[in-house]
């Protein structure tokens, strides 16, 4: 006798538009909407430093968002994610200084330039693979970092200060300026996270993975393995352009020290950390890592007031490399597919209680 709906063991679809469906189950789509609402509140409720981690974490979502496309998705090695922010940041703050354009234009303009050089910097994906394409990349954050550290008219690095925002002829002051862009963050986010997973869903998401897998499969399949990783790279950076520009408003200011090589590692670890090619583990990944990386400094600050130096070295001031890379060895020995697994772990138990499997 066939099972009836109601003692179904799992999530079956059984047609076209439920497998193309965004939400899988009604029960998903209720939690999502919990969490917007919780989300929405939640400037009102909490601090205002601890808001403007929050907004900072939000940006950083949005560039891992981007590198799980790049190097999640397409197995492209991405060592200048950074870079690519700094395109974005720079070309917000060159159009809204020099041209006073509004940010709702500048930030979208700091994702396309973000595109054009990650298209250009992916024309060596054509021919380099692995390690080979993650010096390419390393060699772009160099470059990038040289060419704004050297040019006048970009003050040769230093910081270009961003304007007040004004929306509907009124000027965000100070006291509004964590809230303001906490929601405006938080809209982008929730586009581009849109876009992400229907983009993932699409034929083009399904190109990215044969490619990643076997770019001369993927050929032979009639799929473009050049085109597929030059359009990762531009997408990828798009998404980076947009979190630079944010970035560069959230801070008041774009300045080259922002967007180094060790911030790019920083992107890299937060990808692994959540989960590479999971969407929910770019989110976990750049929270987790950024509140570690704030408990650190505390703690370290701490022991560098009641622990003397050893040798001239800062006991304190090593708690945060120390820590940041103990956590990336850990979770690449034992939980290589990141913090996104724990969540679908807890998923399922919630799902099969009280049994087991």
């Amino acid at each position: 006798m066939p099972a009836s709906r109601s003692t179904q063991t799992g999530n079956y679809k059984t047609s076209y538009p439920q497998d193309s469906s965004v939400f899988a189950t009604s029960a998903e789509f209720i939690s999502l909407l919990v969490l917007l609402v919780v989300l929405i509140v939640l400037p009102f409720v909490i601090p205002s430093s601890l808001l403007f981690t929050i907004d900072t974490i939000l940006v950083y979502c949005i560039a891992v968002l981007g590198l799980n496309i790049t190097t999640g998705y397409t197995g492209l090695i991405n060592v200048g994610q950074a870079a690519f922010l700094g395109v974005g940041a720079y070309t917000a703050a060159v159009f809204a200084t020099m041209l006073g354009l509004p940010f709702y234009i500048t930030i979208p303009l700091g994702g396309v330039v973000g595109a054009i050089i990650g298209g250009i910097v992916g024309l060596p994906s054509l021919r380099l693979k692995h390690l080979y394409l993650a010096i390419a990349t390393i060699s772009f954050q160099q470059i990038f970092q040289w060419s704004v550290g050297h040019s006048p008219f970009l003050l040769q690095g230093q910081s270009i200060n961003m304007p007040k925002p004004v929306i509907f002829g009124t000027e965000i002051g100070f006291l509004l300026h964590n809230k303001f862009w906490y929601f405006v963050t938080l809209a982008f986010l929730i586009v581009l996270t849109l876009i992400w997973r229907n983009l993932m869903r699409s034929r083009f998401g399904r190109a990215l993975v044969a490619v990643r897998d076997n770019d001369r499969a993927a050929d032979a399949m009639g799929i473009d393995p050049g085109t597929t990783k030059v359009m990762s790279f531009m997408i990828g950076s798009f998404y980076a352009g947009i979190a630079g520009g944010l970035y560069a408003y959230l801070y008041r200011g774009a300045q080259v020290e922002d967007y180094t090589l060790g911030v790019s590692i920083k992107f890299l670890a937060m990808a692994i950390v959540g989960g590479l090619g999971s969407l929910p583990g770019s989110f976990f990944g750049a929270a987790f890592l950024e509140f570690l990386d704030q408990a650190a400094t505390s703690f370290g600050s701490y022991l560098s007031s009641v622990l003397p130096s050893i040798s001239g070295v800062d006991i304190g001031s090593a708690m945060r490399p120390l820590t940041f890379g103990l956590v990336i060895v850990l979770f690449l020995i034992f939980e290589p597919r990141g913090l996104a697994n724990f969540w679908r772990l807890i998923r399922t138990y919630f799902k099969n209680w009280p049994f087991k499997y």
